[in-house]
């Protein structure tokens, strides 16, 4: 999907996440209006993210970066996720799933895509963006429901489909009613 507007308002190229850097980024910019590019001439921000995938300043020590493109097999896709949602680190989840929805059949795309915006909606959230986080939160819980109506499978690989949503909308109410961000860690949701 080319150039399409990201949940959060920014322009990405798949709609879920900014540009991530793949190997042979380039050097920072230099101040002269040029951008990060990576080894194919691709637009792709080089700044080291945090662990909730926010921008640090160019050199400072960060948080790796899922690698891109990784094809997995779905019960690795999901065993990998619930590792990096148990490790507080939903927004790298998210790339986890991203690469599933990209790589997957067609038929599971808008459950991979589902489960990204899940990840996404808890990264907003312990960043403290509630409207992002809760509108994240039940577009992925639409989603996945949608896909289970859609295929008469609730379980694919083993998660909880009917679950992952009530977390999610229950999750998106307490984001929205207020008090701060979440711990990514403590609410991760479970995935089986």
């Amino acid at each position: 999907m080319a150039g399409t507007a990201d949940t959060d308002g920014t322009a990405s190229g798949d709609g879920t996440s900014p540009p991530r850097p793949g190997d042979g980024t380039s050097p920072p910019r230099q101040g002269d209006g040029a951008r990060d590019r990576d080894g194919e001439g691709r637009a792709r921000n080089a700044r080291p993210r945090d662990g909730l995938g926010r921008p640090l300043p160019y050199g400072a020590p960060g948080v790796d970066r899922q690698p891109e493109g990784v094809v997995r097999t779905p019960q690795e896709s999901v065993t990998e996720a619930q590792a990096l949602l148990d490790e507080g680190k939903p927004f790298h989840a998210h790339e986890v799933f991203e690469d599933a929805w990209k790589s997957g059949p067609q038929r599971e795309r808008t459950l991979w895509r589902g489960l990204a915006q899940l990840a996404v909606g808890l990264t907003h959230a312990a960043r403290g963006n509630a409207t992002g986080g809760a509108r994240l939160l039940r577009r992925g819980a639409g989603a996945v429901e949608e896909w289970a109506a859609d295929t008469g499978e609730g379980r694919p690989h083993g998660m909880d489909l009917g679950s992952l949503a009530v977390w999610a909308r229950e999750l998106a109410a307490e984001v929205e009613a207020g008090g701060g961000p979440v711990d990514a860690r403590e609410r991760a949701p479970r995935l089986r």
